[in-house]
């Protein structure tokens, strides 16, 4: 059986990074949806819906390819927290964090060559240290913070700020790995160490 090429439904260089770290040669293609919140929705349905709208997007154009889309809010006091605004909604966000728990929700989805739709949700714990609003400023000032949900990049510049996680590391950079792990099986794939085979 020939392995379908993996089609990345996400412009993020996080994810790109973490498929090139596993080894697995993907295609890029960026799925233009609407990421307003429905009201009610909670932070769990919210990422799985965008990442299985992300993924259908982009399979509609490659129907022979694994398309894999995702997607990553932090969530504290109840509130989703998305890409900041501008340098200062970020600033906001980051003293709010500071010395705090939060959450993160990471969903990802898989679409198999002929449609069907896989996905799952992963949530991770992360705990930052006291950040005072002058450290907080030199960190904005990286522009790091621009397009990461949360206002912090926990793979750059941003692991400084943080002081524990609970659960899986990679569910804050936006690519939840054990998750993808589990949908390939789901869907009749394995990872074998930089491919993918079908399953015996």
């Amino acid at each position: 059986m020939n392995v379908p090429t993996v089609v990345l439904a996400s412009a993020s260089p996080r994810r790109t990074v973490l498929l090139d770290m596993l080894g697995l040669a993907h295609e890029v293609m960026h799925a233009n949806v609407d990421e307003t919140l429905v009201p009610g929705e909670s932070a769990a349905a919210h990422v799985e819906r965008l990442a299985c709208a992300k993924a259908l997007a982009v399979a509609d154009l490659r129907p022979d390819a694994i398309v894999l889309g995702a997607d990553t809010v932090v969530v504290l006091d109840g509130q989703l927290l998305g890409k900041p605004a501008s340098r200062q909604d970020a600033l906001a966000t980051l003293l709010r964090l500071a010395g705090r728990d939060h959450m993160v929700f990471s969903g990802l989805a898989l679409v198999s060559p002929g449609g069907v739709v896989y996905s799952a949700v992963s949530t991770t714990r992360v705990t930052f240290r006291t950040l005072h609003e002058d450290l907080a400023r030199r960190y904005v000032s990286t522009g790091e913070v621009l397009d990461k949900a949360g206002s912090y990049g926990i793979q750059g510049l941003g692991a400084a700020l943080i002081e524990s996680i609970e659960g899986d590391y990679f569910t804050v950079v936006g690519l939840p790995v054990p998750e993808l792990m589990r949908l390939l099986e789901r869907a009749g794939w394995q990872y074998t160490f930089g491919a993918i085979e079908p399953l015996d």
